[in-house]
């Protein structure tokens, strides 16, 4: 199993992390900003732990908001978003105050839970999903899932059609999102393990 997949580098954390398990799993990929590379690529991964308004920024430092648009919503290249990659998606986001790549009718706020002391923000930890509707990126992926989280915002979306799953952290909020070629997770595939993997895997193989 191999494709040409670009990791996006817009100076957030975890980029080796998913470049490690694709490693692990014969992945044809490659870490770069470099357009270039993003324009050669199969699929694309928006990966990262990090601040959403400074994310954005360096996306427009680096000239790849615009290539961006062209690859994903034009040439739909297949594109995945993990955690921060997912938020960066919406319209916009309550951390920052800054604007996304608007791709998904849906906003970035913080966790408001009612019981901070059960409930610790940042969610970090093991979390099942609900799954909302047939994807090619949850086959194989079944309902006893748990994959790993670590996030102080989650979205809100105003298009329920786009819910691919949910999850409950003191209230439900989405942890999967998918509309045509564009695909995102509020969990880190890379750290989940075997479920994790079959993410990855589903992914590469779209």
């Amino acid at each position: 199993m191999s494709s040409k997949l670009v990791i996006v580098d817009y100076g957030t954390g975890n980029l080796n992390s998913v470049k490690k398990k694709l490693d692990g799993m014969n992945v044809d990929s490659i870490i770069s900003s470099n357009p270039k590379d993003i324009i050669a690529s199969r699929k694309i991964i928006l990966p990262g732990v990090g601040h959403f308004g400074k994310a954005m920024l360096r996306l427009k430092e680096l000239n790849l908001v615009d290539l961006l648009h062209e690859c994903v919503l034009i040439k739909q290249k297949p594109t995945l978003g993990i955690c921060l990659g997912m938020h960066l998606m919406t319209k916009k986001s309550e951390e920052g105050n800054a604007e996304g790549l608007g791709w998904f009718d849906a906003e970035v706020i913080k966790f408001n839970v009612s019981d901070r002391i059960k409930y610790k923000v940042p969610h970090i930890g093991w979390n099942r999903t609900s799954i909302k509707k047939n994807s090619p990126l949850m086959k194989d992926v079944s309902e006893r899932s748990e994959f790993y989280f670590l996030h102080s915002y989650h979205l809100r979306i105003n298009n329920q059609c786009d819910l691919l799953s949910e999850t409950d952290y003191n209230y439900i909020f989405p942890s999967a999102i998918e509309k045509d070629n564009i695909f995102a997770v509020q969990y880190h595939p890379e750290k989940s393990h075997n479920d994790g993997e079959k993410i990855l895997k589903n992914f590469i193989e779209i």
